[in-house]
């Protein structure tokens, strides 16, 4: 894994234009992170997501959530998912973008404005529909990107464009692969 610094405030708002750039209503599925265990990730070249289970093999279900009554996996927040230009300046290094633990990098604009909850995204033979569960940063995140990039995720522009990612729910299993379109439906 590539060895970086994390970046100063300055450095990462200086990165807010490029991903402001990012499309709107089709983009790319720019990598698949699967999470068998925890502090374990796979990249994957394709993967099967599921009504029920989300994403196949990742551990989604079985970890569960502290955000539930009964501790149950949230239904809400079945795959996370980033954007791919946020984490490219906040990781530095794609072999560090896994590290942010997120299934999916898409390359498309994930601002509240233009992905509401409701809004469904079809990838590959699937359809994922935003939630709105918040996705926030995690003492993992801190540690990992920095003091400065936990700021600028949530900060009120970082939560205007969900810099940290979105939470979503599967409403059609099926088949998404690196490199398929993702687009508004």
């Amino acid at each position: 894994m590539a060895e970086v610094t994390h970046l100063t405030a300055d450095e990462l708002e200086t990165g807010l234009d490029e991903i402001r750039r990012s499309p709107k209503n089709e983009g790319v599925l720019m990598m698949i992170v699967r999470r068998p265990r925890t502090e374990q990730r796979e990249v994957l070249a394709e993967a099967q997501v599921d009504l029920t289970d989300g994403l196949v093999g990742d551990n989604w279900k079985p970890r569960g959530s502290r955000h539930t009554p009964d501790g149950a996996a949230h239904p809400d927040a079945q795959i996370t998912v980033m954007n791919a230009r946020a984490i490219a300046l906040l990781a530095q290094a794609k072999d560090r973008w896994s590290l942010a633990g997120d299934q999916l990098f898409i390359d498309l604009d994930l601002s509240g404005a233009n992905l509401p909850p409701g809004t469904r995204l079809a990838i590959g033979s699937a359809v994922i529909e935003v939630t709105a569960q918040p996705h926030t940063g995690c003492k993992k995140f801190l540690t990992r990107f920095g003091f400065a990039a936990m700021k600028f995720v949530n900060s009120a522009v970082g939560r205007e464009h969900n810099l940290r990612g979105i939470n979503t729910k599967v409403v059609q299993g099926g088949m998404v692969r690196v490199g398929d379109v993702v687009k508004k439906v």
